[in-house]
Protein backbone atom coordinates (compact mmCIF):
# COMPACT_ATOMS: atom_id res chain seq x y z
CA UNK A 1 0.00 0.00 0.00
CA UNK A 2 1.34 3.34 -1.23
CA UNK A 3 1.96 5.51 1.85
CA UNK A 4 1.02 9.41 1.47
CA UNK A 5 3.69 11.87 2.49
CA UNK A 6 3.80 13.50 5.75
CA UNK A 7 3.31 17.63 5.74
CA UNK A 8 6.34 19.20 6.47
CA UNK A 9 6.27 22.12 8.94
CA UNK A 10 6.53 24.75 6.36
CA UNK A 11 3.40 23.24 4.56
CA UNK A 12 1.68 23.04 7.91
CA UNK A 13 2.13 26.95 8.67
CA UNK A 14 0.40 27.65 5.40
CA UNK A 15 -3.11 27.66 3.60
CA UNK A 16 -3.91 24.90 1.58
CA UNK A 17 -5.16 27.18 -0.64
CA UNK A 18 -5.51 30.86 -0.95
CA UNK A 19 -7.14 33.13 -3.27
CA UNK A 20 -6.85 36.90 -3.57
CA UNK A 21 -9.10 39.52 -5.58
CA UNK A 22 -9.75 36.58 -8.34
CA UNK A 23 -11.80 38.00 -11.60
CA UNK A 24 -12.49 36.34 -14.60
CA UNK A 25 -14.02 37.93 -17.60
CA UNK A 26 -15.98 36.40 -20.55
CA UNK A 27 -16.03 38.71 -23.14
CA UNK A 28 -18.31 41.39 -21.31
CA UNK A 29 -19.61 38.97 -18.65
CA UNK A 30 -17.79 39.30 -15.07
CA UNK A 31 -18.38 35.60 -13.97
CA UNK A 32 -15.96 35.69 -10.98
CA UNK A 33 -15.88 39.22 -8.84
CA UNK A 34 -12.70 39.91 -6.90
CA UNK A 35 -13.14 36.27 -5.03
CA UNK A 36 -10.83 35.95 -1.93
CA UNK A 37 -10.52 33.07 0.42
CA UNK A 38 -8.68 30.42 2.17
CA UNK A 39 -8.73 26.68 2.79
CA UNK A 40 -6.96 25.64 5.53
CA UNK A 41 -4.57 22.09 5.91
CA UNK A 42 -7.37 19.23 6.74
CA UNK A 43 -10.78 21.15 6.03
CA UNK A 44 -13.61 19.84 3.93
CA UNK A 45 -15.12 22.76 2.05
CA UNK A 46 -18.82 22.94 0.72
CA UNK A 47 -18.25 25.16 -2.17
CA UNK A 48 -22.22 26.05 -2.97
CA UNK A 49 -23.87 28.66 -5.15
CA UNK A 50 -26.90 28.40 -8.02
CA UNK A 51 -26.09 27.63 -11.54
CA UNK A 52 -23.89 30.24 -13.47
CA UNK A 53 -23.18 31.47 -9.98
CA UNK A 54 -19.23 31.10 -10.66
CA UNK A 55 -18.64 27.53 -9.09
CA UNK A 56 -16.93 25.78 -11.46
CA UNK A 57 -15.62 28.66 -12.96
CA UNK A 58 -13.69 29.70 -10.04
CA UNK A 59 -12.51 25.84 -9.33
CA UNK A 60 -10.81 25.73 -13.09
CA UNK A 61 -9.27 28.78 -12.34
CA UNK A 62 -8.15 27.00 -8.87
CA UNK A 63 -6.92 23.68 -11.18
CA UNK A 64 -5.25 25.68 -14.07
CA UNK A 65 -7.67 24.93 -16.65
CA UNK A 66 -8.75 28.70 -16.75
CA UNK A 67 -6.40 31.35 -16.10
CA UNK A 68 -7.67 34.68 -14.03
CA UNK A 69 -8.26 37.71 -16.05
CA UNK A 70 -7.08 39.26 -12.96
CA UNK A 71 -5.87 37.88 -9.09
CA UNK A 72 -3.91 35.57 -7.86
CA UNK A 73 -4.21 31.85 -6.48
CA UNK A 74 -1.90 29.65 -4.58
CA UNK A 75 -2.19 26.09 -4.02
CA UNK A 76 -0.15 24.37 -1.22
CA UNK A 77 1.83 27.63 -1.12
CA UNK A 78 2.62 27.75 -4.95
CA UNK A 79 1.17 30.25 -7.26
CA UNK A 80 -1.33 28.97 -10.21
CA UNK A 81 0.14 30.87 -12.48
CA UNK A 82 3.73 31.27 -11.84
CA UNK A 83 4.36 27.77 -10.62
CA UNK A 84 1.66 26.00 -12.67
CA UNK A 85 3.23 22.03 -12.28
CA UNK A 86 3.91 22.58 -8.82
CA UNK A 87 0.71 23.39 -8.15
CA UNK A 88 -0.76 20.92 -9.91
CA UNK A 89 1.32 18.47 -8.16
CA UNK A 90 -0.58 19.03 -4.79
CA UNK A 91 -4.12 18.83 -6.07
CA UNK A 92 -6.54 15.91 -7.80
CA UNK A 93 -9.10 17.68 -9.81
CA UNK A 94 -12.31 15.65 -10.74
CA UNK A 95 -14.19 17.80 -12.86
CA UNK A 96 -18.34 17.80 -13.26
CA UNK A 97 -18.63 15.34 -16.30
CA UNK A 98 -15.54 12.66 -15.96
CA UNK A 99 -13.94 12.56 -19.35
CA UNK A 100 -13.47 8.64 -19.53
CA UNK A 101 -11.82 6.63 -22.67
CA UNK A 102 -14.41 4.27 -22.80
CA UNK A 103 -12.83 2.12 -25.16
CA UNK A 104 -10.25 1.07 -22.24
CA UNK A 105 -10.38 -1.26 -19.14
CA UNK A 106 -10.57 0.54 -15.70
CA UNK A 107 -7.15 -0.64 -15.14
CA UNK A 108 -5.95 0.30 -18.84
CA UNK A 109 -7.27 4.22 -17.75
CA UNK A 110 -5.47 4.54 -14.37
CA UNK A 111 -2.42 2.84 -15.46
CA UNK A 112 -1.81 5.48 -18.45
CA UNK A 113 -2.66 8.21 -16.18
CA UNK A 114 -0.74 7.58 -13.61
CA UNK A 115 1.60 7.99 -16.50
CA UNK A 116 0.24 11.06 -17.76
CA UNK A 117 0.89 12.59 -13.97
CA UNK A 118 4.73 10.93 -13.99
CA UNK A 119 4.65 8.32 -12.34
CA UNK A 120 6.95 5.36 -12.93
CA UNK A 121 8.12 1.93 -12.29
CA UNK A 122 7.04 0.44 -9.65
CA UNK A 123 4.95 3.38 -8.17
CA UNK A 124 2.71 3.48 -10.95
CA UNK A 125 1.38 -0.23 -9.91
CA UNK A 126 1.41 0.67 -6.36
CA UNK A 127 -0.66 3.63 -6.47
CA UNK A 128 -2.94 2.24 -9.20
CA UNK A 129 -3.44 -0.59 -6.59
CA UNK A 130 -3.94 1.74 -3.96
CA UNK A 131 -6.97 4.13 -5.61
CA UNK A 132 -8.58 1.19 -7.01
CA UNK A 133 -8.97 -0.59 -3.65
CA UNK A 134 -9.77 3.17 -2.08
CA UNK A 135 -12.78 3.50 -4.29
CA UNK A 136 -13.77 -0.07 -4.30
CA UNK A 137 -12.74 -0.89 -8.20
CA UNK A 138 -10.90 -3.80 -7.68
CA UNK A 139 -13.85 -6.01 -9.00
CA UNK A 140 -13.85 -4.22 -11.73
CA UNK A 141 -10.55 -4.18 -12.59
CA UNK A 142 -11.24 -5.63 -15.87
CA UNK A 143 -14.31 -4.24 -17.43
CA UNK A 144 -14.45 -1.79 -20.29
CA UNK A 145 -15.61 1.39 -18.92
CA UNK A 146 -18.25 1.72 -21.58
CA UNK A 147 -19.56 -1.29 -19.20
CA UNK A 148 -19.91 0.76 -16.29
CA UNK A 149 -22.82 2.16 -14.21
CA UNK A 150 -22.96 6.05 -13.55
CA UNK A 151 -21.56 5.25 -10.25
CA UNK A 152 -18.14 2.99 -11.14
CA UNK A 153 -17.71 5.30 -13.31
CA UNK A 154 -17.73 8.76 -10.71
CA UNK A 155 -15.47 5.77 -8.82
CA UNK A 156 -13.38 5.88 -11.44
CA UNK A 157 -12.60 9.24 -11.85
CA UNK A 158 -12.19 9.80 -8.36
CA UNK A 159 -9.62 7.43 -8.24
CA UNK A 160 -8.02 9.01 -10.70
CA UNK A 161 -7.78 12.16 -8.60
CA UNK A 162 -6.26 10.70 -5.70
CA UNK A 163 -3.59 9.20 -8.15
CA UNK A 164 -0.29 11.14 -7.53
CA UNK A 165 -0.53 11.24 -3.93
CA UNK A 166 -2.38 14.87 -3.98
CA UNK A 167 -2.96 16.89 -0.73
CA UNK A 168 -5.75 18.71 -2.30
CA UNK A 169 -9.11 17.03 -3.85
CA UNK A 170 -10.71 18.96 -5.76
CA UNK A 171 -14.63 18.03 -6.76
CA UNK A 172 -17.14 19.45 -8.71
CA UNK A 173 -20.79 17.22 -8.49
CA UNK A 174 -19.22 14.30 -7.46
CA UNK A 175 -22.35 12.82 -7.12
CA UNK A 176 -24.03 14.39 -9.72
CA UNK A 177 -26.57 11.99 -11.54
CA UNK A 178 -26.44 9.45 -8.98
CA UNK A 179 -29.38 7.47 -7.32
CA UNK A 180 -29.56 7.52 -3.59
CA UNK A 181 -27.74 4.58 -2.86
CA UNK A 182 -24.56 5.52 -5.10
CA UNK A 183 -25.32 9.18 -3.35
CA UNK A 184 -24.17 7.61 -0.25
CA UNK A 185 -21.66 5.37 -0.95
CA UNK A 186 -19.73 8.04 -2.63
CA UNK A 187 -20.91 10.36 0.53
CA UNK A 188 -19.04 7.41 2.37
CA UNK A 189 -16.03 7.32 0.29
CA UNK A 190 -15.65 11.49 0.23
CA UNK A 191 -15.56 11.44 4.51
CA UNK A 192 -12.93 8.62 4.73
CA UNK A 193 -10.65 10.14 2.08
CA UNK A 194 -10.93 13.62 4.11
CA UNK A 195 -9.26 12.04 7.09
CA UNK A 196 -6.03 12.35 4.52
CA UNK A 197 -6.92 15.11 2.43
CA UNK A 198 -8.04 18.74 1.94
CA UNK A 199 -11.52 18.34 0.25
CA UNK A 200 -13.35 21.32 -1.96
CA UNK A 201 -16.52 20.13 -2.58
CA UNK A 202 -19.02 21.39 -4.91
CA UNK A 203 -22.55 20.07 -4.76
CA UNK A 204 -26.14 21.12 -4.70
CA UNK A 205 -27.41 18.60 -2.44
CA UNK A 206 -26.54 20.34 0.62
CA UNK A 207 -27.80 17.92 2.87
CA UNK A 208 -24.20 16.30 2.20
CA UNK A 209 -22.19 19.47 3.23
CA UNK A 210 -24.02 19.43 5.87
CA UNK A 211 -23.26 16.03 6.90
CA UNK A 212 -19.80 16.11 5.68
CA UNK A 213 -17.61 19.60 5.72
CA UNK A 214 -16.61 21.80 8.36
CA UNK A 215 -16.67 25.12 6.15
CA UNK A 216 -18.89 26.21 3.93
CA UNK A 217 -18.97 29.20 1.12
CA UNK A 218 -21.51 30.33 -1.10
CA UNK A 219 -21.08 32.06 -4.19
CA UNK A 220 -23.82 34.21 -6.10
CA UNK A 221 -23.16 36.31 -8.92
CA UNK A 222 -19.66 35.70 -8.67
CA UNK A 223 -19.41 36.83 -5.41
CA UNK A 224 -18.43 35.34 -2.48
CA UNK A 225 -21.80 35.96 -0.25
CA UNK A 226 -20.63 34.17 2.99
CA UNK A 227 -17.60 32.03 4.26
CA UNK A 228 -17.98 30.30 7.37
CA UNK A 229 -18.93 26.99 9.77
CA UNK A 230 -22.48 25.18 9.09
CA UNK A 231 -23.38 26.08 12.50
CA UNK A 232 -22.47 29.89 12.13
CA UNK A 233 -23.87 30.46 9.11
CA UNK A 234 -27.53 28.33 10.43
CA UNK A 235 -26.99 30.82 13.78
CA UNK A 236 -27.06 34.35 12.37
CA UNK A 237 -30.26 33.53 10.28
CA UNK A 238 -33.55 35.14 11.03
CA UNK A 239 -35.03 31.63 10.61
CA UNK A 240 -33.64 30.42 13.89
CA UNK A 241 -35.29 32.06 16.60
CA UNK A 242 -38.74 31.34 14.44
CA UNK A 243 -41.50 29.14 16.88
CA UNK A 244 -44.78 28.03 14.92
CA UNK A 245 -48.11 27.61 17.37
CA UNK A 246 -51.43 26.11 16.80
CA UNK A 247 -54.01 26.61 19.38
CA UNK A 248 -58.14 27.43 18.95
CA UNK A 249 -59.51 30.50 20.33
CA UNK A 250 -59.30 34.61 19.60
CA UNK A 251 -56.21 36.35 17.94
CA UNK A 252 -56.05 39.74 18.92
CA UNK A 253 -55.61 38.97 23.11
CA UNK A 254 -52.92 36.57 22.22
CA UNK A 255 -50.98 38.60 19.71
CA UNK A 256 -50.87 41.10 21.65
CA UNK A 257 -49.23 39.20 24.27
CA UNK A 258 -46.86 37.22 22.33
CA UNK A 259 -45.48 40.56 21.10
CA UNK A 260 -45.15 41.66 24.75
CA UNK A 261 -42.38 38.76 24.97
CA UNK A 262 -38.55 40.04 24.99
CA UNK A 263 -36.84 39.46 22.47
CA UNK A 264 -39.91 38.75 20.03
CA UNK A 265 -39.83 40.67 16.43
CA UNK A 266 -42.66 39.90 15.53
CA UNK A 267 -45.99 37.84 14.92
CA UNK A 268 -47.26 36.73 11.58
CA UNK A 269 -50.95 35.44 11.56
CA UNK A 270 -50.93 32.65 8.77
CA UNK A 271 -54.56 31.29 8.47
CA UNK A 272 -57.17 29.28 10.17
CA UNK A 273 -56.82 25.93 9.80
CA UNK A 274 -60.18 23.40 9.46
CA UNK A 275 -61.60 23.29 13.12
CA UNK A 276 -60.99 26.58 13.94
CA UNK A 277 -57.08 26.41 14.84
CA UNK A 278 -55.30 29.51 14.70
CA UNK A 279 -51.68 29.17 12.99
CA UNK A 280 -49.29 31.83 14.33
CA UNK A 281 -45.49 32.22 13.55
CA UNK A 282 -43.43 33.94 16.09
CA UNK A 283 -40.19 35.53 14.89
CA UNK A 284 -37.56 36.40 17.89
CA UNK A 285 -33.60 37.35 17.44
CA UNK A 286 -31.87 34.40 16.36
CA UNK A 287 -30.22 31.86 19.20
CA UNK A 288 -33.71 32.39 21.28
CA UNK A 289 -36.45 29.96 21.99
CA UNK A 290 -39.54 31.66 22.93
CA UNK A 291 -41.23 28.14 22.68
CA UNK A 292 -42.03 27.84 26.93
CA UNK A 293 -43.08 31.82 27.09
CA UNK A 294 -45.29 31.56 23.88
CA UNK A 295 -47.25 28.39 25.42
CA UNK A 296 -47.56 30.13 28.67
CA UNK A 297 -49.55 32.83 26.97
CA UNK A 298 -52.16 30.36 25.04
CA UNK A 299 -52.05 28.69 29.12
CA UNK A 300 -53.48 31.77 30.29
CA UNK A 301 -56.40 32.33 27.86
CA UNK A 302 -57.41 29.01 28.59
CA UNK A 303 -57.65 27.91 25.04
CA UNK A 304 -55.84 24.33 23.59
CA UNK A 305 -53.09 24.08 21.98
CA UNK A 306 -51.83 21.45 19.97
CA UNK A 307 -48.52 22.25 18.15
CA UNK A 308 -45.47 24.58 19.14
CA UNK A 309 -42.72 24.41 17.11
CA UNK A 310 -38.97 25.81 16.93
CA UNK A 311 -38.09 26.14 13.75
CA UNK A 312 -33.93 24.83 13.34
CA UNK A 313 -32.93 26.47 10.29
CA UNK A 314 -30.60 24.13 7.82
CA UNK A 315 -27.72 25.15 5.37
CA UNK A 316 -30.89 25.44 2.43
CA UNK A 317 -32.50 28.16 4.56
CA UNK A 318 -28.79 29.53 4.08
CA UNK A 319 -28.15 29.44 0.92
CA UNK A 320 -32.03 30.86 0.31
CA UNK A 321 -31.19 33.72 2.08
CA UNK A 322 -28.18 34.52 0.39
CA UNK A 323 -29.01 33.69 -2.95
CA UNK A 324 -32.09 34.68 -3.71
CA UNK A 325 -33.21 37.75 -5.81
CA UNK A 326 -36.93 38.59 -4.85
Amino acid sequence: MVEYKAYTKEKRAMSMVSTEHLYKEFGRIMAVKDVSFEVELSEIVGFLGPNGAGKTTTMKMLTGYLPPTAGTARIAGHDIIDEPLEARRHMGYMPENVPLYDDMRVYEYLYYRAKLKGLFGKSVRQQVGYVMDRCGLDSKRKSMIHTLSKGYRQRVGLADALLGEPELLILDEPTNGLDPNQIRQIRELIRSLAEEHTVILSTHILSEVEMICNKVIIIDNGEIKAADTPTNLTGGLRAAGRVSLEYKGELEGVMRDLSAIPSVKKIIFEGTLPGGWQRLVVRAEPGTDTREKAAAVIRRYDYPLRHVYRHIPSLEDVFVEMTRHD
